[in-house]
């Protein structure tokens, strides 16, 4: 329970239109995106600026309450619900792009920045932010950097970490730090940016950053090919990331492909439908797109032409929209692990396989939409019709869980990892000393 005198404190310097501690007010922050995971603060701030973030944590750290910093709440794995009580400390106005420097391709940043402003903004002078997750279109640029959020561009041209170059960051104690510089060869120092990038509002709170970024392509070409089977897909991507940066490379299994690609694209055949996105100079896109037909080809693909990878492109978002990978009510899971390519093949095989046996009635869908020189990642989808949900709320969290653990450590015991890009939070946290 929350000291009365930290909330008078809280009330004098934020007033009661930016701090509450109303439980009809508190709801609200209990969850994120995944509301399997809930826990009610006992209060929530909206700071405004710099001074008074370092306020509140001068305060919290005095009276020993926990402080959960809040950014657009989309993740899926809990990371903002406040599991500890205390306070949430929302970053909803911090909204600002501070500013964009065009002759060197940087740009300063609040956190509470939608990440698709930002982008928007950069574009009208021909310039770009590539990391695009799904959430683009409502994540905030803080909970990307806490996150260190990947995105379908991810292939060529890497996640948040490679475009931070500093931060502003409030610490626990209220002190306030500066990491990194304008400069990308800045060796002055502990590389404290990166300890900063992912890990997930656990260290402080952050206020600004820097961001690099790039020029617009030139050109932009899309290839569809499909595979016979997963392994010769898993080899043509492996010798496409040898040759070629694609700035796309999405590669699905036959039950992915026969569902969600037939009905967003139209798509009839069965087979492993794998979606190449090239950008740049056009005189290098035109050679690499003739290096990744002769890849495929010599893995057994049929070449699909560049229709089916354009609506590709332009249904690329709209995938996760319900009625297309999903319908509610249902349940629905996403496991993503990272591997080798000596394992990644067995272990997609080992998560089916334990899936299968283990929960008959679940369907099991899943594609690689990461990838890099030594191996790529698999975003495992399991879904759940409602005939074979149970009514009871915590007897399907249960279900939810038991599926989920013989998922990922099936992936740990074949040479995988926890996650790769979406985060830790409550939900995986668990699996951490596995």
């Amino acid at each position: 329970m929350l000291d009365k005198e930290f909330k008078e404190k809280i009330e004098a310097l934020l007033g009661t239109d930016r701090s509450s501690f109303a439980p009809e007010d508190l709801i609200a922050y209990s969850y994120d995106a995944n509301t399997e995971k809930r826990a009610m603060p006992e209060g929530v701030v909206l700071p405004e600026s710099v001074a008074e973030v370092s306020a509140i944590l001068k305060l919290a750290n005095e009276y020993e309450v926990p402080v959960t910093p809040r950014g657009g709440a989309s993740g899926y794995t809990g990371g903002v619900v406040p599991v500890e009580g205390g306070i949430i400390m929302a970053m909803d106005r911090f909204n600002k792009i501070l500013e964009i420097d065009r002759d060197n391709f940087l740009a300063i940043v609040e956190p509470g920045v939608i990440t698709k402003t930002l982008q928007e903004e950069v574009d009208k002078i021909g310039l770009m932010y590539p990391p695009d997750p799904a959430s683009t279109a409502f994540s905030t640029i803080g909970g990307n950097i806490a996150e260190n959020s990947g995105g379908l561009r991810a292939v060529k041209y890497g996640v948040t970490k490679n475009y931070v170059m500093g931060l502003e960051v409030v610490l626990p104690t209220g002190e306030v730090v500066r990491t990194g510089s304008k400069c990308i060869k800045d060796v002055v120092g502990y590389n404290l940016t990166e300890l900063f990038v992912g890990s997930e509002g656990t260290l402080g709170v952050i206020t600004k950053a820097t961001f690099k970024l790039f020029e617009q392509p030139e050109s932009r070409q899309h290839r569809a090919f499909l595979f016979p089977d997963m392994h010769s897909g898993y080899m043509a991507g492996r010798d496409i990331m040898q040759k070629v940066k694609p700035s796309i490379l999405r590669f699905f299994d036959e039950a992915e492909t026969v569902s969600i690609i037939k009905k967003i694209l139209g798509f009839e055949k069965k087979g492993c439908f794998m979606n190449v996105t090239l950008e740049g100079m056009k005189k290098i896109v035109d050679i690499e797109l003739e290096i990744v037909e002769e890849i495929a080809a010599k893995w057994g693909a049929q070449d699909l032409g560049g229709e089916y990878g354009e609506k590709w492109y332009e249904n690329r978002i709209t995938f996760f929209y319900p009625g297309n990978i999903m319908d509610i009510p249902q349940m629905f899971g996403t496991m993503d692990t990272v591997a080798t390519y000596a394992n990644i093949e067995k272990i997609y095989l080992a998560m089916k396989k334990v899936i299968n046996e283990k929960f008959p009635y679940v369907k099991y869908i899943s594609h690689s939409s990461h990838w890099y020189e030594w191996g790529c990642m698999n975003y495992t989808r399991f879904i759940v019709d409602p005939a074979h949900v149970p009514s009871d709320p915590d007897e399907a969290i249960r279900l939810h869980n038991q599926i989920w653990n013989a998922g990922v450590r099936a992936a740990m015991e074949n040479g995988g990892v926890i996650n790769d890009h979406h985060g830790i939070g409550l939900k995986l946290s668990r699996l951490m000393k596995e």
